[in-house]
């Protein structure tokens, strides 16, 4: 008799992006995302970071002030869709930990990606998230909240003859 306590796929897309997440660098917020095909293959991932070849130790990493991240940070959406190097995305989702802004609206839009499964609204009411949404309906790329009965996934590192 097969296990029946699986998780479903869309808790297992969501995890990867969750995992993502946690090579961001940024002390504030980390969102990672991760790109699906409509069979269930791992197009592509990416987390919020500084651009190939930007020292994450010489930009900064502020969210006030006169030098913040804001202007140099790629959005974990946008370097996913970057990530896969000109793979066709047309038909896939992207699973992502907070709903994308305006401008990963734009990339996500016109890569052709046709559903975004995201995990939290924070932003809900801002103009980025609501520019997003209206955009993301215009262009009919579907929009989901996650639902899950996980609160966490555990993973540890404990080879299987240390069980």
């Amino acid at each position: 008799m097969k296990r029946s306590d699986y998780i479903s796929w869309d808790e297992y897309f969501m995890g990867i992006a969750l995992l993502a997440a946690r090579r961001s660098k940024d002390p504030s917020t980390q969102v990672g995302a991760c790109i699906v095909s409509r069979d269930n293959i791992i197009i592509s991932t990416g987390y919020n970071g500084m651009p190939k070849g930007c020292s994450d130790d010489d930009f900064p990493w502020d969210r006030e002030g006169q030098d913040t991240k804001y202007p140099y940070v790629v959005h974990a959406e946008l370097n996913a869709v970057l990530n896969a190097n000109g793979r066709d995305l047309r038909g896939s989702r992207i699973y992502v930990a907070l709903f994308p802004c305006n401008e990963c609206a734009k990339a996500i839009i016109q890569s052709g990606v046709e559903e975004v499964i995201y995990l939290s609204d924070k932003y809900g009411d801002s103009m980025s998230s609501l520019a997003s949404k209206r955009m993301l309906d215009a262009a009919g790329v579907k929009y989901t909240a996650m639902k899950t009965d996980l609160e966490e996934l555990v993973l540890d590192y404990i080879p299987e003859e240390k069980k």
